[in-house]
């Protein structure tokens, strides 16, 4: 009986009286570049999450399969159970890929436990600590250009802060007048009265880095994003030490444990998790938490769609050391008609004002996701009717590879 007992406990997870098992995990293909993740349960409530890892949406949902395999028969009631089995019964562990399967399926059970409970997701988190979450948005895209009209039309959108990409491509070592046209573009946006992030998106190497970061910081960026490529914590404290102006990365990085490093170094001001790969909320709160140890903000990273969006700011209502989230309305990579609000039936809930966007009241996430939709784009996906974002490739004329 034990032995049985035992696995019944292994194959299905833990169970009580009021379990309502998960029946179905599915993943959906929709443009511009996202992957959603829909998890119903015995009962038919239906949640939805978010595993985007751009331009490896196939990867991921390879990984989703293997979740699925794993997770059909399980409580959807328990949350941290689920996340410690995903990430811990097998030998190989984190990866963004991985961790990003893991975070489409988090979001959807606490979207789902949400809508049992009838309250939004903050409320679970610990209850709300602010009535409003700043936002920022997108000027210039990859190749950075036009930044002043695009910031007048983000001031009348109602934003108060905008992110602009750094520079374009860079050689290793690049001439530093190839800095000068950073400089100017700041300074043109800062004339608006709007504050603004530069993201160097890695593409500066250390022997330019710091000299663009001087050069900055007169102008006083709100942030510098990624001034320095992932694992670089020993450099990057270097270059800490050099500026006053606030140092900003985490997109790239996983788990608590990828983030320990750069905390335990005090080479960061404000660590941007970004909760489609950093393991879902469940792992974003906590990073979120242990960053308030070492008195780092958070501003979590998406340039994704709504259903990230939305469990992004559920972070930012229910943490103290929450200081701005990503929005992607508008932004470069939503090309044509599919944009932050096309699978939405109430974008209303994301309306800017005064720069920041209104406590969510609806239950779970309270985006309510146009399933139709999301379907047909899914379907066209797998017939080939459209083909998955890549990110650009570039080389300098020399013929080498430069960081995108």
């Amino acid at each position: 009986m034990a032995s049985a007992q035992n696995e019944k406990l292994l194959k299905f997870g833990l169970h009580s009286k009021t379990s309502d098992p998960i029946k179905n995990i599915e993943a959906f293909h929709v443009r511009p570049r996202w992957l959603f993740v829909r998890v119903e349960t015995e009962k038919g409530i239906v949640g939805w999450g978010e595993a985007t890892l751009e331009g490896h949406l196939e990867a991921v949902e390879g990984s989703l399969k293997e979740l699925k395999q794993r997770f059909i028969g399980w409580d959807s009631s328990n949350i941290e159970d689920i996340y410690q089995s995903a990430y811990r019964h097998r030998f190989y562990r984190g990866g963004e890929v991985l961790m990003s399967a893991i975070s489409g399926l988090d979001i959807a059970l606490w979207d789902i436990k949400g809508k049992t409970l009838g309250v939004p997701v903050w409320q679970l988190l610990g209850g709300k600590v602010r009535e409003r979450c700043k936002v920022y948005g997108w000027i210039g895209g990859d190749r950075p250009s036009d930044v002043l009209e695009q910031a007048k039309v983000r001031k009348e959108q109602g934003f108060t802060a905008v992110k602009m990409n750094a520079v374009e491509d860079l050689a290793w070592l690049d001439s530093p007048h190839a800095l000068d046209a950073t400089v100017e573009r700041l300074a043109q946006v800062k004339s608006l009265g709007l504050d603004a992030g530069l993201d160097f998106h890695g593409r500066v190497h250390r022997p330019l880095a710091k000299q663009l970061a001087r050069a900055l910081e007169p102008h006083r960026p709100l942030f510098i994003e990624e001034p320095l490529l992932p694992a670089h914590p020993n450099e990057l404290k270097a270059l800490y030490a050099q500026t006053t102006i606030p140092i900003a990365l985490g997109e790239r990085l996983f788990t608590r444990q990828d983030v320990r490093p750069y905390f335990e170094a005090g080479c960061i001001d404000i660590i941007q998790p970004d909760i489609s790969h950093a393991g879902g909320i469940s792992e974003t709160k906590k990073i979120a938490t242990m960053a308030e140890t070492y008195d780092i903000g958070v501003a979590p990273h998406c340039p994704l769609g709504p259903l990230a969006f939305a469990a992004s700011l559920h972070i930012g209502f229910s943490t103290p050391n929450f200081v701005i989230c990503e929005m992607s309305w508008k932004m470069h990579y939503n090309a044509g008609p599919f944009d932050l609000f096309t699978y939405m039936n109430n974008p209303d809930i994301f309306q800017v004002k005064e720069g920041m966007i209104s406590l969510l009241e609806g239950a779970g996430l309270g985006v309510e996701i146009n399933e139709p939709l999301v379907r047909e784009q899914d379907k066209l996906f797998r017939e080939g009717k459209w083909e998955p974002w890549r990110n650009p490739i570039w080389r300098g004329p020399d013929g080498a590879i430069r960081e995108w």
